[in-house]
């Protein structure tokens, strides 16, 4: 298993929160015969291009959390950090090399120290960010699944844990999509952020699903993942996707296990939807899988030819 970093164990009260995607806003929810929980305050950042929220629990919040978002491809972009650690590592998910400079010019405002730069799997409609990151930040390392056979610094698999101060992600397996797509999940424990959250890439996007038509995808291997894997996580986990194209921004495991049109079938209902979604041919899928499987900018020289000339 892979271990990053050192966890050393700090108490935190646990709290209990509804969530509307439609408000932004964290409701808390507390019995009656117990004192109330720390309230929960979401806040809007409006930065150029940007949408971006943080999380707290009062002052003794370790983490801090920013979803970022790239218009072109309608990619989310996830930043992480233990702010209650010296350093104040912090990792990104996800990122899309036309953004870079933003995140980077947000981990500096933020006095963060970035050291991951990771990708849910070989993304088909954009060039991941992590080539790039790694030339403008020397030190950031490139995560990526080892079972998608393409190049970073750090190849990961289920089980895995990757720690960025006192936090980390789980690393669950859920292919289907890709044949190497992984799920990020936040620890579970009382020193973790909870709820927990689960960045699902395009396994499970809110309301839907990724295609699995291409890349080695699987609807029959993508269903059994989102069920084994994300499904069996506490109702009250968060669900941040890699994409969404109407507006949503968070779900939770129970809207999905409710309200998803897809993943709410049977697997043989799920597989007939799949197989006559008719969806076009991926725009941007001849120049980004060749980068991405290189870590975007990480090989120019490995890259094609004709990838690197268009």
């Amino acid at each position: 298993m892979l271990r990053i970093g050192v966890l050393r164990f700090v108490a935190l009260p646990r709290s209990s929160s509804s969530f509307s995607s439609s408000s932004l806003l964290f409701n808390p929810i507390s019995p009656k015969s117990l004192p109330p929980p720390p309230v929960i305050r979401t806040k809007l950042v409006s930065r150029s291009r940007t949408m971006a929220y943080t999380t707290s629990s009062g002052s003794s919040s370790k983490l801090l959390f920013r979803q970022l978002f790239e218009k072109e491809s309608s990619t989310y972009t996830y930043l992480l950090a233990d702010v209650s650690h010296p350093d104040k590592p912090a990792l990104l998910i996800d990122p899309v090399d036309k953004t870079v400079d933003r995140d980077i010019s947000l981990v500096k405002e933020l006095g963060l120290k970035l050291i991951y730069a990771m990708n849910t799997h070989v993304h088909a409609d954009h060039v991941t960010g992590t080539g790039l990151i790694k030339t403008k930040l020397p030190g950031v390392k490139s995560v990526i699944s080892k079972v998608s056979k393409s190049k970073a610094d750090l190849l990961i698999e289920a089980g895995d844990k990757i720690y960025f101060g006192d936090l980390f992600l789980e690393v669950r397996a859920t292919p289907g999509h890709t044949l190497g797509c992984l799920t990020y999940v936040t620890g579970d424990g009382p020193d973790q952020p909870q709820p927990r959250m689960a960045f699902t890439g395009d396994a499970l996007l809110i309301r839907g699903c990724g295609r699995t038509d291409f890349q080695g995808g699987s609807s029959h291997q993508l269903y059994n993942s989102v069920h084994s894997q994300i499904f069996t996580l506490p109702k009250d986990t968060f669900i941040y996707p890699a994409h969404d194209y109407k507006g949503f921004t968070v779900s939770t495991v129970g809207e999905e296990m409710l309200y998803n049109p897809r993943l709410t079938k049977d697997e043989e209902g799920f597989k007939s939807i799949m197989e006559n979604l008719k969806l076009s041919y991926p725009k941007m899928i001849d120049i980004a899988v060749p980068a991405n499987m290189v870590c975007g900018l990480q090989d120019l020289s490995e890259r094609p030819a004709e990838s690197v000339a268009k």
